[in-house]
């Protein structure tokens, strides 16, 4: 499997992670899967809501491999349309049997 690597300055790396956690969504907060309803919410021992376990850098990688399947499949469905509409035939032949 080939190994698709960037580059980001030290510096630019903190940049990058909030524009793309940003312009994607990424929540800061995320429902607790552990919350009980029937228990009172309380932040130490029953939070409805936890920190996202998702790291922004893992959030950035999904988002990048999603965003290139994402255009590898947008290519090559339109690559297969237009390859369709090249290999079909729309000619008819219809008359008037009675002119």
């Amino acid at each position: 499997m080939a190994i698709f690597e960037l580059a980001i300055a030290d510096e630019d790396v903190q940049r990058v992670f909030d524009a793309v956690c940003g312009n994607y969504n990424r929540p800061e907060k995320v429902d607790n899967p552990d919350f009980d309803p029937n228990l009172p919410e309380h932040e130490a021992s029953n939070p409805r809501q936890i920190d996202n376990p998702e790291t922004q850098g893992s959030f950035v990688h999904r988002m990048v491999r999603q965003f290139l399947s994402d255009h590898v499949a947008a290519y090559e469905i339109n690559l297969a349309k237009q390859q369709a509409v090249e290999n079909t035939s729309v000619d008819v032949d219809i008359t008037d049997p009675q002119p």
